[in-house]
């Protein structure tokens, strides 16, 4: 118990520091003086041009999404440094050249709306201006990416440029004919096939405003609701800490865009509580990073990704068909996570919290308007209100909850800054979905897509399950470091083409790469989000990695089952079918979280573990042969686990756990 009582909670600098090593997005150069306005009043300006537009209809899709652009670039190199490690200081805080890109950046996103007319009348045809503006806006982005979403997706985008100019000397079926330089810069600036695509789009209009709400939601205080209320209802329960922490962290996925922001802003207060009450560093910190990077995963939001799926799928899919397809998957990923922490804890022989620790839940119940703008939108998108519409609303209502909450009091200066705050969470996501433009134009204008999903399938021998495997690996690889919607931009445009050649349902097959592009965060080498936990908690990183992946499994199996099995994802499927798929996939995940713990009444021998995951393969499977096996074989084991459970399998920790509980 000495480690535990010297357990500390971070401190706001040191959350910074933590949010700065592992998320690039939080390494912003802190300006004061002229530059310190010239910021504050550009990003104020940024949001106010995205509720105009918003209000009042946005602009032809060039200009709006250059002048979104402009914004978003000319800004990055305002705030955020070239070197994170070596902030300038001194008198003006800022390098000359970063003045200079951001200058240049304004120019670019004023060229399409100043320009308009002419480029459309040369259609096709590139000046020298035009083309050294082209270039100009490719390199630009290229480095805003680099600086505000970190080095992998630009490395990717910049190999994806030079596949295009290269394609002629590449191998096999990935050779092209090569794209000239001026042909490539028509592409990615002077058509919306490239920086200006569909991912930028997206980024201009809805994103923005759902940044904004999240800014928003966190002014009027119901981030800190969420640690409170996750408390209330979980803390007194076996392990309670760690249950407090998956319910938070589900939660604050709502209104957060970062699984590494989510780790350490809910991690900072659920992470102490962990450790103090018995939990290992490492465990500790998986259980945060799971339920943090689950955030992505959990509607109605899910990392603003749901909105590019929307635009990716077509074929009259809304925003609300993705939610619902996605409710059942997020469901089981987080009772996975919550059923294996209640067996750790039983297991270790943990308590919850005590009724002194507890806040009230008179209070804490009492304030629970302040989720309303939430079950707000929610129900708005149910109603098949524009997505642009149920945001502005969305907003409003947080506003008005901010004015009613007496702890908060939301002022007309704190709108002010909740604008600021959204307009400066919207830049790495414009800077991503630019890059992600860049990769989408190379794979259309090549067609490597294509070219890709024939040789996974080739390579796979034409079988589904060995081609869902390749894309797993995939969409793993390239979700390694990359922020939620280029993740998933760049796993649908090159892993999910192969699965739907085999059949699959469009749905299935994003949401497929999607999940695991997401715990990409929490899968070793490269678990950003494990990362940033294991320097909450004090532990080691890479076991903090593998801890997160034991209690994600459920993210590695589910994907699997609602490609083979779509009633998952409630397609095509009745009521009572769907109460039958959640029942059977609940009982699979009790069996396997189980088997992978290694306790449920009591200790389990290696043999009952291996079955018990068996047995919640075939429950989690929707298939009524493997149903009617899988419920009889868990009935027994449920019935053997209860005679013997005062045998001697019970883990020799629980009464050395409860006497030291006592002592202290």
């Amino acid at each position: 118990m000495a480690d535990q009582e010297k357990t500390k909670y971070l401190t706001e600098a040191e959350q910074q520091e933590l949010l700065e090593k592992y998320d690039p997005e939080a390494g912003t150069r802190k300006l004061t003086g002229v530059l310190g306005y010239i910021a504050f009043f550009g990003l104020l300006a940024f949001s106010l041009f995205q509720l105009y537009t918003a209000i009042f209809g946005v602009f032809t899709a060039q200009i709006q999404r250059t002048i979104h652009l402009g914004f978003a670039l000319s800004l990055v190199f305002l705030l955020f440094p070239a070197n994170r490690k070596k902030r300038q200081k001194g008198k003006f805080q800022i390098a000359w050249y970063d003045i200079i890109l951001a200058i240049l950046s304004i120019g670019v996103g004023a060229y399409w709306p100043l320009f308009f007319e002419d480029i459309v009348m040369n259609v096709g045809r590139l000046g020298a201006l035009d083309f050294a503006v082209g270039l100009m806006a490719i390199l630009l982005v290229l480095e805003a990416t680099r600086r505000a979403v970190g080095l992998p997706i630009m490395v990717i985008a910049s190999l994806f440029i030079f596949y295009g100019i290269f394609g002629q000397y590449m191998p096999g079926f990935l050779a092209h004919r090569g794209l000239t330089l001026e042909r490539l810069v028509q592409t990615m600036f002077f058509s919306t096939e490239g920086i200006l695509g569909t991912p930028l789009a997206v980024s201009s209009t809805f994103i923005f405003l759902f940044l904004l709400f999240g800014s928003f939601l966190v002014r009027t205080g119901v981030g800190q609701y969420f640690n409170d209320l996750s408390t209330a209802i979980a803390g007194r329960r076996i392990g309670g800490p760690a249950k407090v922490a998956i319910f938070s962290s589900a939660l604050q996925g709502t209104i957060s865009g970062s699984s590494v922001a989510n780790v350490v802003t809910s991690g900072a207060f659920t992470i102490p509580m962990m450790k103090n009450l018995g939990y290992k560093k490492e465990f500790a910190g998986a259980v945060e990073a799971a339920a943090s990077t689950g955030g992505q995963l959990m509607p109605p939001v899910m990392g603003a990704a749901a909105f590019l799926m929307v635009e990716f799928i077509g074929n009259g899919i809304t925003y609300w068909d993705i939610a619902k397809a996605a409710a059942i998957p997020a469901i089981l990923y987080f009772s996975g996570i919550w059923i294996m922490t209640h067996f750790e804890a039983k297991r270790l022989g943990l308590r919850g919290l005590t009724k002194e620790e507890m806040p009230s839940k008179k209070e804490v119940f009492g304030k629970f308007y302040l989720l309303i703008p939430i079950l707000a939108i929610i129900f708005l998108l149910m109603m098949n209100i524009t997505v642009t519409h149920a945001a502005l609303y969305s907003i409003a209502i947080s506003v008005l909850v901010g004015f009613i909450n007496k702890d908060v009091r939301m002022k007309f200066i704190d709108i002010i800054y909740a604008l600021v705050d959204g307009a400066r969470t919207a830049l790495a996501v414009a800077a991503a979905t630019a890059a992600a433009g860049i990769i989408v134009g190379i794979v259309t204008k090549t067609g490597l897509g294509l070219k890709l999903a024939n040789g996974l399938i080739d390579l796979s021998g034409g079988y589904l399950i060995p081609t869902l495997m390749l894309t797993m690996v995939a969409a793993l690889i390239l979700g390694m470091g990359s922020p939620t919607t280029a993740n998933y931009v760049i796993t649908s445009t090159i892993a999910a083409p192969a699965i739907i050649l085999l059949g699959v349902p469009d749905l299935s097959a994003h949401l497929f790469v999607f999940y695991f592009g997401i715990i990409a965060d929490i899968t070793p080498p490269v678990a950003l989000a494990a990362f940033a936990a294991a320097g909450v908690a004090g532990g080691e990183p890479i076991k903090t990695g593998i801890e997160s992946s034991k209690l994600a499994i459920a993210a590695f199996i589910i994907p699997y089952i609602f490609v083979l099995s779509p009633q998952m994802l409630m397609i095509d499927t009745t009521w009572m079918e769907v109460v039958w798929v959640v029942f059977t996939a609940m009982s699979g995940m009790i069996a396997i979280g189980a088997g992978v713990i290694g306790y449920w009444m009591r200790g389990m021998h290696w043999l009952e573990r291996v079955l018990a995951i068996i047995v919640g393969l075939l429950l989690i499977y929707p298939e009524t042969v493997s149903d009617i096996i899988g419920v009889s074989a868990f009935i027994v084991l449920l019935a053997l686990q209860y005679l013997w459970k005062s045998d001697n399998h019970d883990s020799p920790n629980i009464l050395e756990n409860n006497q030291s509980m006592e002592k202290n």
